[in-house]
């Protein structure tokens, strides 16, 4: 019988080739032993800096819905400013009579259609502004110069009518677009708009 020489302990062993096998899982484990690892320093400090990294990200995310908000609303108010623009001019150049044609017919009460209240207004540069009032999909609300704001209601528009010298066949239509609605831009601050000139009937 063969014993295998450990430094502590000789074990008989009756079979050949064992005692190879026991040496080097005795190497291995002696290996192991002398193998580094993470101290609690190390990784309570690995752990503070990624919770500080979480936190920042998190930080970031309101001001980042908040910049996002902002651009949609931003768009939707350039879509109405388009709509405003082309439902003007295209008021100069409907036949006397017909300009009720630029709402559906039979109306919509889902989809109310005020576009009518605003013919001529081009020519009266001398009245007040006109006020209307849009949906957060950019859709009419409410009537047109109403003095409190509709329920539904997200955009404010104002325009205003400045007559061209010397002729006064030519009005500028100050259009500006302003949210929240209940926000008179000429009373207030609002949370942003947009404004465009506009030359009527040129």
């Amino acid at each position: 019988m063969k014993a295998c020489r450990f430094p502590l302990q000789s074990i008989p062993i009756g079979m050949d080739g064992v005692c190879g096998n026991m040496r080097a899982a005795e190497n291995m484990k002696r290996a192991l032993s002398k193998a580094s690892s993470f101290s609690l320093v190390e990784v309570t400090l690995a752990l503070g800096i990624a919770a500080f990294c979480l936190l920042t990200v998190f930080a970031l995310l309101p001001v980042a819905v908040k910049a996002q908000q902002a651009s949609i609303q931003q768009t939707t108010a350039n879509q109405i400013l388009s709509q405003i623009c082309s439902f003007l001019r295209a008021d100069v150049r409907l036949p006397p009579g017909l300009y009720k044609q630029v709402c559906p017919d039979p109306p919509d009460p889902d989809d109310p259609c005020n576009w009518d209240q605003l013919h001529g207004h081009w020519l009266n540069v001398a009245q007040p502004p006109d006020t209307l009032y849009f949906t957060n999909a950019g859709k009419q609300t409410g009537n047109l110069n109403t003095s409190v704001s509709p329920a539904n209601a997200v955009f404010r528009v104002k325009i205003t009518y400045n007559p061209v010298p010397p002729a006064g066949i030519t009005s500028v239509a100050n259009v500006v677009v302003s949210w929240p609605a209940p926000v008179d831009p000429d009373n207030g601050v609002p949370a942003g708009s947009v404004t465009a000139l506009l030359a009527v009937n040129r």
